[in-house]
């Protein structure tokens, strides 16, 4: 079984794509990981490409993110199947607070070293949090767009997630 999770940060890809990972016995494929070096370099685009092909040789595979600059549409077109998470902004927003908050308070390593820091995490002008904010409509979009060409579910709440994960892990 090949999943692609997708939904924008905070939506619970992670989370979500660890589950079903588990469950299918296969490898967890964080996006992520393969994307961001250390002191937040990202990954060239060619270099990162390769990554991926290489993490998603095995037979089954859970992938979270898209990095559709860099990679298009490569991920949805190996997945068998797509879980979007679509949760509204307000949700997303809080959750992303939290768990920056958090992250930085426990000063939690991310991947290769890297830390969230107070400034870079809210005040930057590439923060994680005017990105989510300036992006989430335009990703909502785009994939309303994109995903009618793959089987796929939208889920639009955490309920709906829960549920859905329930009847999915539950054989």
């Amino acid at each position: 079984m090949k999943i692609a999770v997708i939904g924008s940060s905070g939506s619970g890809k992670t989370s979500v794509a660890r589950r079903l990972a588990e469950h299918h016995g296969v490898p967890h494929v964080e996006l992520d990981e393969l994307h961001w070096g250390p002191n937040w370099t990202a990954c060239p685009a060619d270099e990162f490409r390769a990554r991926v092909e290489r993490a998603l040789s095995a037979p089954g595979w859970v992938a979270d993110g898209t990095y559709h600059g860099k990679l298009g549409d490569s991920i949805l077109e190996r997945a068998d199947f797509v879980v979007w998470l679509d949760l509204p902004l307000r949700v997303v927003a809080r959750r992303v607070t939290v768990r920056t908050l958090r992250r930085i308070r426990n000063e939690e390593e991310l991947w290769n070293g890297n830390r969230e820091t107070w400034g870079e995490a809210f005040f930057h002008r590439n923060s994680l949090m005017l990105w989510l904010v300036s992006t989430h409509r335009s990703h909502r979009r785009r994939y309303l767009e994109r995903l009618d060409r793959y089987e796929f579910v939208r889920l639009r709440s955490q309920r709906e997630i829960e549920a859905w994960l329930a009847s999915e892990t539950a054989s």
